[in-house]
C-alpha cells in the first residue's frame, strides 16, 4: 500500500468519527476504526491535527457527490434525475455540516495553512458541481426555456439557500421532489392563467 493509499484509508476510517465526535476523537479510536496500529497513523500523518485537516478537506471535496451525480441514469425523466441529484447534494452538504460543526463544537479552531480552503478551491468545487448537474439536465435541453447551465445554477442556488430547521419548527424544508417541482413548473397552480 502506498503512502497516499494509507492516508486515504485512515481518512476514510476517521471521517465518520470526526463527523460524530469532532476533535474529541483519539488516534487510538481512529486506529481501531481503520484496523491498524496507532503508530501507523503517525507514519502517514505528523499528528492528529493533520488527520483532522485531511478529514475536513475530504468532507469539503466534491468528488464523492460528483460520482453519485455521474451514476444517475440519463434515461430517467428529468424530474427523477434532479430529485436524485438533490438527495445526493443534501447528503454531501449534511456531511460537510456535521464534520465542520462537530469540529468547531469540540473546540477545534485551527486549520494548518496548507489545508485551508481557498476561494479558488471553492470556485472550482462549485463549477464542478454545476457541471455535474448540467450533464443531468442536458438531455432535456430542447424542452427548457433556459440553457441547462442556467437551470443548474438555479437548482444549486435553491439547494444551498434552504435554511436548516430544527425538528418541529413548523416550517418544514422543501423535499427534493417539491424543490424540483417548483424549479421545473413554478409555484403557481396554473402558470398559464393571468392574475
Amino acid at each position: 500500500m502506498s503512502a497516499e493509499q494509507r492516508r486515504a484509508m485512515i481518512v476514510a476510517a476517521a471521517l465518520p468519527l470526526v463527523a460524530e465526535y469532532g476533535a474529541a476523537i483519539t488516534t487510538s479510536q481512529i486506529a481501531r476504526a481503520a484496523g491498524i496500529g496507532e503508530a501507523t497513523i503517525f507514519r502517514a500523518f505528523t499528528d492528529k491535527e493533520e488527520v483532522l485537516a485531511a478529514c475536513m478537506a475530504e468532507a469539503l471535496s466534491p468528488g464523492h457527490v460528483l460520482n453519485e451525480l455521474a451514476s444517475i441514469p440519463l434515461d430517467e425523466p428529468l424530474e427523477v434525475r434532479l430529485a436524485e441529484a438533490a438527495e445526493a447534494m443534501r447528503a454531501h452538504l449534511e456531511r460537510i455540516g456535521m464534520v465542520i460543526g462537530n469540529l468547531h463544537a469540540s473546540g477545534h479552531r485551527r486549520q494548518p495553512t496548507g489545508e485551508q480552503p481557498t476561494q479558488g478551491n471553492r470556485e472550482a468545487s462549485m463549477n464542478a458541481l454545476r457541471d455535474g448537474v448540467t450533464e443531468l439536465i442536458e438531455p432535456d435541453r430542447a424542452a427548457l426555456r433556459l440553457d441547462p447551465e442556467k437551470v443548474s445554477s438555479i437548482f444549486l442556488g435553491m439547494l444551498f439557500t434552504q435554511r436548516r430547521r430544527p425538528a418541529g419548527d413548523g416550517d418544514p424544508e422543501l423535499t427534493p421532489q417539491e424543490l424540483v417541482d417548483v424549479l421545473l413548473h413554478g409555484a403557481l397552480n396554473d402558470p398559464g392563467i393571468p392574475r
